[in-house]
């Protein structure tokens, strides 16, 4: 059963926060009543939305951090648990992409995304889980992706960064149930954000894209239920099964074809 109303009057620490769907999870969880700590790079941005934010009566407080940074984790602890904040939902969502043939493409970008995806997660992860078992109360989110089932040419890192998170979050999940703590990884598709602009992939593979607000909407309610992988899309969850019978060469090989840039 959904237990959304456990998030009422708790700080949850949202990476990723000023944009797409780490800003849907962010309304979504004042929704529920929890009180937000937002972090994200661009202040500007980040402190629009939490007056936004305050403006509906929801308490918030900003942690303007870059996770490409490996010592941007500690920053955050320091600023929240640090300063005496008792931090019960931790929410993975900061992230990027980059579309494009791997031999052709920025290798800081390419670095940016283990960096961002996988090393800064786990940094915050193991900063905050251990005052989690200690309470026996906490929920963590790790933000995965549709493509954390297959590997996929031309996103070749970011696919495998996603694997990466949602294997560590089923990892961590069992280990920290008896404690008390929830660990979900959300799995989306494609989403009305600005990963693909970002990851200058608009045109990958195109098709219609699901809202922000229906991913966090049910991302936050599989959380609450305690549930550890959530696909929030029926298309995504068949294929997602369906690549568990496919031969992995079949499945890149005809991906590959599709997404094959219009240069090549």
């Amino acid at each position: 059963m959904e237990n959304t109303q456990d998030f009422n009057g708790k700080w949850a620490l949202v990476t990723g926060a000023s944009a797409g769907i780490g800003a849907a999870l962010a309304r979504e969880l004042a929704s529920h009543g929890a009180k937000l700590i937002l972090t994200a790079r661009r202040k500007e941005r980040l402190e629009s939305f939490a007056a936004e934010l305050k403006g509906k009566g929801t308490e918030v407080l900003i942690a303007i951090a870059d996770l490409n940074d490996p010592a941007a984790p500690q920053q955050i602890y320091d600023a929240t648990v640090g300063a005496g904040l008792t931090v019960d939902i931790l929410i993975n969502n900061a992230g990027l992409g980059q579309f494009g043939v791997f031999a052709e493409s920025p290798a800081e970008q390419e670095l940016s995304q283990v960096r961002v995806n996988c090393e800064a997660m786990v940094r915050l992860v193991r900063l905050f889980v251990p005052h989690m078992m200690e309470r026996r109360r906490g929920w963590i989110m790790i933000l995965a992706s549709t493509a954390s089932f297959q590997p996929v040419p031309y996103l070749t890192t970011y696919a495998a960064t996603k694997a990466f998170d949602r294997f560590f979050a089923l990892g961590l999940a069992a280990e920290v149930a008896r404690f008390g703590v929830k660990v979900t990884a959300l799995c989306p598709g494609p989403t009305e954000s600005e990963f693909f602009e970002v990851a200058r992939s608009e045109n990958f593979m195109p098709g219609g894209k699901q809202s922000a607000e229906v991913v966090a909407r049910l991302g936050v309610a599989a959380l609450a239920q305690g549930k550890r992988t959530i696909i929030p899309y029926a298309a995504g969850a068949i294929t997602a099964w369906l690549v568990r019978f496919l031969p992995v060469g079949l499945i890149t090989s005809q991906i590959e074809k599709r997404a094959r840039p219009s240069s090549h």
